[in-house]
């Protein structure tokens, strides 16, 4: 990986007059922002649609875009849609926050507008789409309009068995009964895609590429495990022997219960894993790289007794390991890939991320709790690592400084170096930067100083989170010249990034 840098900002969280942030003007204006600073990557959080809880790593497909990132004002330009019809809805009136539940009300209805006008004219084109997405798009549509029927209860609560256990003839009766919701969840999906390819296009032009998120599980509640059950450890009926989660750590004291179903692994490595090959075809038809959420379960995964409350009393059961992970470099040798490998500490999963030849992470706000020495401390660094100030579960900088105790901030002061004229968050930045880590990801709200208002997440918490947005004045070509100049200092401007493209 060249010695490089980006910025992480969630889609949603870009400014819009739409109540969330969309692939539209924001997004190209962002692009134009990250090429003028000098960065070379955007790492997004998983796009996929989302369920309760409004989390990206709960979604109802491991393959389907999320249709709330469907920009509005670019269907109105492609006559899809009126003025008139978009702004009689109810969006939020706060341009710092995403309210999800007018998004949920309103979006649909005017996306079934827009389906209603294009289905027929782009026939030809969703004919191609169809064939191009043929292993997973009939499912989810189907899946997402028998869920609409049900008043989007999960499969499992659905009325009809023969729905949930997919007999042939139940699900051709639903295709011809659901066919307006069909149409439109396949129309949804080639906008999405549409949209998306337009958008990667232009900033890899500009010397930008997009860096996914990929959660390691899918949710109980998706097409994926509707569509293909055996593929995870469920009982006869379906309902799951054992879910997913991660035991007591920095971040919660009972640990992280997250409920989704765990592999099966023997039958995935039986056909030679082939739902997950799969699935990275798929991811890589929307990134250039991808972080594997939680890497640490592909070694060992916590295991948790379905119907417990918490994750203290899982325990760790051994995953594929690195015959999993070499499988999957070999069939994608093109998808950079990046190990998410935070956590306890554990030997296997160190020894895993060095045999794979994988880079892992490293947190600067893990770096400073003691002066002993810790591999999140600088110092320690080799290369073949990705450098963070905090992921979307940690604070922003001033939030964490916020909850930090006077002595680890005095050390993280001496550590940097830290001048009267320098902010903790600038200079945070500095001592990610002149890292020798490959590659060095800041996220805006450090760039923009912000505090614990515009935390992304709180881990083992529902509700208020994956709301913030940023307001459209707070990108200015004064920010970008000042990334851009520590960027080129410390030698992270990419050859081929192009300098000083127009600010939108």
């Amino acid at each position: 990986m060249q010695r490089s840098s980006g910025i992480l900002l969630p889609l949603t969280a870009l400014p819009s007059r739409y109540g969330i942030g969309t692939m539209g003007r924001a997004a190209y204006s962002f692009v134009d922002f990250l090429a003028k600073a000098g960065q070379s990557w955007w790492q997004l959080l998983p796009v996929g649609p989302t369920s309760y809880g409004d989390s990206p790593y709960q979604s109802f497909s491991t393959y389907a875009g999320n249709p709330y990132l469907i920009d509005l004002r670019m269907l109105m330009a492609d006559d899809l849609l009126t003025l008139e019809e978009v702004e009689s809805c109810d969006w939020g009136d706060d341009e710092t926050q995403i309210d999800y539940e007018k998004i949920y009300n309103h979006r649909f209805e005017v996306l079934r507008l827009a389906c209603n006008r294009g289905w027929d004219r782009d026939r030809a084109a969703i004919s191609q789409f169809e064939q191009e997405n043929h292993r997973w798009l009939p499912d989810y549509a189907l899946y997402m309009a028998i869920k609409r029927a049900n008043d989007m209860k999960s499969w499992l609560e659905w009325p009809d068995e023969a729905l949930r256990r997919r007999d042939f003839w139940a699900m051709h009766e639903a295709r011809s009964k659901y066919k307006a919701d069909v149409q439109l969840f396949i129309y949804i999906q080639f906008l999405f895609y549409r949209q998306w390819r337009a958008l990667r296009t232009y900033a890899n032009e500009r010397g930008v590429k997009l860096f996914g998120d990929l959660p390691i599980y899918v949710a109980l509640d998706s097409a994926d495990v509707w569509a293909e059950p055996e593929q995870f450890q469920l009982d006869e009926n379906f309902v799951p022997t054992a879910v997913a989660g991660v035991p007591p750590d920095y971040f919660s004291e009972t640990g992280q219960l997250w409920g989704n179903p765990l592999y099966n692994w023997d039958k995935m490595r039986a056909d030679g894993y082939n739902w997950w090959i799969r699935r990275m075809d798929g991811v890589g038809k929307l990134y250039d790289m991808i972080r594997i959420d939680h890497f640490r379960g592909l070694e060992s995964y916590w295991s948790i007794p379905y119907g417990d409350e918490t994750a203290v009393n899982g325990h760790w059961v051994k995953g594929p390991g690195l015959h999993f992970v070499q499988t999957i470099m070999e069939w994608f040798p093109h998808l950079g890939i990046v190990a998410e490998d935070l956590g306890v500490e554990s030997e296997d999963v160190n020894a895993l991320l060095k045999n794979s030849g994988l880079p892992g992470m490293k947190v600067l706000q893990f770096a400073f709790q003691e002066r002993e020495q810790n591999p999140y401390q600088p110092h320690t660094y080799t290369p073949n690592c990705i450098c963070y100030c905090g992921t979307h579960d940690n604070n922003t900088i001033l939030g964490w400084a916020e909850e930090a105790l006077e002595q680890e901030l005095s050390f993280t002061r001496e550590y940097l170096g830290l001048s009267d004229r320098e902010s903790l968050c600038w200079g945070m930045i500095r001592g990610g930067m002149r890292s020798v880590a490959n590659l060095f990801i800041g996220s805006m709200q450090d760039y923009l100083e912000l505090g614990a208002e515009a935390r992304i997440n709180t881990p083992g918490t529902l509700g208020g989170n994956w709301t913030w947005r940023m307001r459209s004045r707070d990108l200015s070509t004064g920010l970008a010249q000042r990334i851009r100049l520590l960027t080129e200092t410390y030698g992270r401007v990419a050859t081929s990034a192009k300098p000083e493209p127009t600010l939108r």
